[in-house]
């Protein structure tokens, strides 16, 4: 009797174990596969709703400095409650660290992946944006004084992958020359552009001239060659689907931000500003101009859409510099009506994200799709 008790009380503790354990294992199993499946639809591309987030923390940063002189900027920021700014630099960096540690983490379960984005003539080059959005974080900060030694650092931390991305972009178009280029470029490859004007302004804002003047002629040095391959249409160049079109707004970001990145090297909004500020300006009515160009990637939310906010915010950051500078009626006019823009833009397309948060991870996504042209060309 013992030993048939004992076996039984043995028994019952197997079948127990037997019956709570796989539950708890397949619980786990579950979240790792669905976190390995949103690792592997994540891609550099969706640091565009960073770039918005940080760019906006920038204006409206630069607004809040230039209330002493514009009359009309200051109506318009005491409209908001004194702790915006804040809130709204909060939100950018949160956003920003989130995306970060996501893609840290794409590189740790799928590394084949992120070598096929390298690849990729449009995910290549939105490895610039991470880079791009911590620096415009760190020059919108609240916390941080361009003259600090912590500054310096996170600077050095941010410019030298966009330098790397340089040597390996940049040297590319110059050792293959211009049948290469003309196969590969298209309107994100403006995004290594505007990685090394935001460097340069970055090291204007804490007095290190010299190595800003270095950043801003690398940088358009090869804006040149790439807007006039761009410009020309060559053959392969017009590689964009269409559910990507809004990364057309980049023709004027790039100048947009070679004027601000001017105006802190050389301290005034002089001739050599203005002057790109026009060429910004003319390429924007250019496209809005032509809204059909945008109709099939406005059929279907997709995370592309963040590309048209971006650009938005820093031509109104530009236009901010020149109606100081102008103070004149019609240029006021134009910034009050392109800060509202960007501010509607950006808060439509956070409406649009929430509601179709579903739709954020498409199975089918342009930068994550094979492409067997880009793969020959080995970039």
């Amino acid at each position: 009797m013992e030993t048939i008790s004992s076996k039984t009380q043995v028994e019952m503790v197997i079948e127990i174990s037997a019956h709570k354990s796989p539950p708890q294992c397949g619980s786990l199993i579950n979240m790792r596969q669905t976190l390995l499946s949103i690792l592997a639809r994540f891609h550099a591309g969706y640091f565009r709703i960073s770039l918005s987030l940080c760019s906006q923390a920038l204006l409206w940063k630069i607004l809040k400095e230039s209330t002493k002189d514009a009359h009309a900027l200051r109506r318009v920021f005491h409209l908001l409650p004194s702790t915006a700014f804040t809130l709204l630099w909060s939100l950018a960096f949160f956003t920003l660290a989130a995306l970060s540690v996501l893609y840290i983490l794409r590189c740790l379960f799928h590394f084949d992946l992120v070598k096929a984005e390298c690849l990729h003539h449009v995910g290549v080059n939105y490895l610039f944006a991470p880079w791009i959005s911590w620096l415009l974080l760190l020059q919108s900060s609240p916390f941080i004084d361009p003259k600090t030694t912590s500054y310096l650092v996170l600077w050095w931390v941010f410019v030298v992958p966009i330098i790397v991305l340089d040597v390996k972009i940049y040297g590319q178009w110059f050792t293959k020359g211009k049948r290469f280029l003309s196969t590969v470029a298209n309107p994100t490859s403006q995004l290594s552009v505007i990685g090394n004007l935001v460097g340069a302004q970055a090291a204007a804002n804490m007095g290190w001239k010299e190595t800003a003047v270095c950043m801003f002629s690398l940088g358009m040095a090869h804006y040149l060659v790439l807007f006039v391959t761009l410009y020309q249409r060559l053959s392969g160049s017009n590689r964009i689907p269409a559910m990507l079109r809004p990364v057309f707004f980049l023709f004027f970001a790039a100048p947009s931000m070679a004027s601000l990145a001017w105006h802190a090297i050389s301290g005034t909004f002089d001739n050599s500003a203005k002057m790109l500020f026009f060429l910004s300006f003319f390429l924007f009515l250019s496209l809005v101009s032509r809204p059909i160009l945008f109709k099939k990637s406005m059929r279907r939310f997709n995370v592309a859409w963040w590309a048209y906010s971006f650009p938005l915010t820093i031509l109104a950051l530009v236009t901010v510099q020149y109606a100081q500078e102008v103070k004149g009626s019609l240029a006021h006019a134009i910034m009050l009506a392109l800060l509202a823009l960007s501010v509607i833009m950006c808060l439509a397309l956070m409406l649009f994200t929430a509601i179709n948060s579903n739709m954020l991870l498409p199975e089918k996504d342009p930068i994550l799709s094979s492409n067997s042209d880009c793969a020959a060309t080995k970039l």
